[in-house]
């Protein structure tokens, strides 16, 4: 299998890094030259990688394309290349959808939307898919928890909940910031953060299958510090700015 990759930004690289550690076989990736920090970084990895100045060269050796460019960049150049029609096409542009994505391919019929994260670097987190895809499963379940959607505009709620990346780390980089104000040394602060907000995930993981306010409640006493933080977060209405967030979002991918 040979995989090419259009775009070669920190999500190319993420994936890039969880095959390379991963039992996905493969005979040669290439990567579109966009990037040339990324690229040059990967190409020092693996034999098997390669960079291609021309995205159509790309194509024509590639068994799947990745796409994994901006919206802006996707709907300029997608329509003008020539996909083969048995090829696998996977997006990874958040704001193209499906129909779209087959009238600029000139309606081929393998193409599904995925939602990788960085943590696939790891070979970790949740992939939703869409359409459900029994190859496509198969390459993500080598790289995290693979989830089919049926329905387009179901998927969407995925998308939106993925925009919470940066905001999570930019909430890890203010307590870090916090601690540090009070005279922690950055390596302590941000190694406590960390590893704090590492062992709370596992455990809601390990506990997902119930209704996650259960932990909420579990993880407070009456007059506790949790309790008083829950409190006050609501009445800064933090949770409440959560959701309007995540609704504009979400106003942002229907439109397209």
């Amino acid at each position: 299998m040979k995989l090419g990759f259009i775009g070669t930004g920190e999500i190319t690289k993420a994936l890039v890094i969880g095959i390379l550690g991963s039992k996905i076989k493969f005979k040669k990736i290439y990567l579109s030259k966009r990037n040339s920090k990324i690229s040059a970084f990967l190409t020092k990895k693996s034999k098997k990688i390669q960079i291609e100045k021309n995205n159509q060269y790309l194509i024509n050796k590639s068994d799947w394309v990745f796409l994994a460019v901006t919206p802006k960049v996707g709907n300029q150049i997608i329509g003008k290349l020539n996909f083969k029609k048995k090829q696998v096409i996977v997006s990874f542009i958040s704001t193209i959808q499906l129909q779209k994505l087959k009238k600029l391919t000139k309606n081929n019929q393998d193409i599904v939307r995925a939602i990788p994260l960085p943590p696939i670097s790891l070979r970790t987190g949740p992939i939703p898919i869409f359409p459900p895809n029994k190859k496509v499963k198969r390459f993500f379940s080598y790289l995290g928890t693979v989830i089919e959607i049926n329905n387009e505009k179901k998927s969407l709620n995925f998308w939106s909940t993925s925009g919470m990346m940066a905001p999570f780390y930019e909430f890890l980089n203010t307590l870090s910031k916090w601690l540090i104000s009070k005279g922690i040394k950055r390596k302590n602060a941000q190694n406590y953060i960390t590893s704090l907000f590492v062992a709370l995930s596992e455990n809601a993981q390990k506990n997902s299958g119930k209704d996650l306010s259960i932990l909420v409640k579990n993880s407070q006493t009456p007059g506790g510090l949790n309790e008083q933080g829950v409190r006050l977060f609501k009445k800064f209405k933090f949770y409440k700015s959560t959701d309007k967030t995540l609704n504009d979002i979400l106003k942002r991918l229907k439109k397209n």
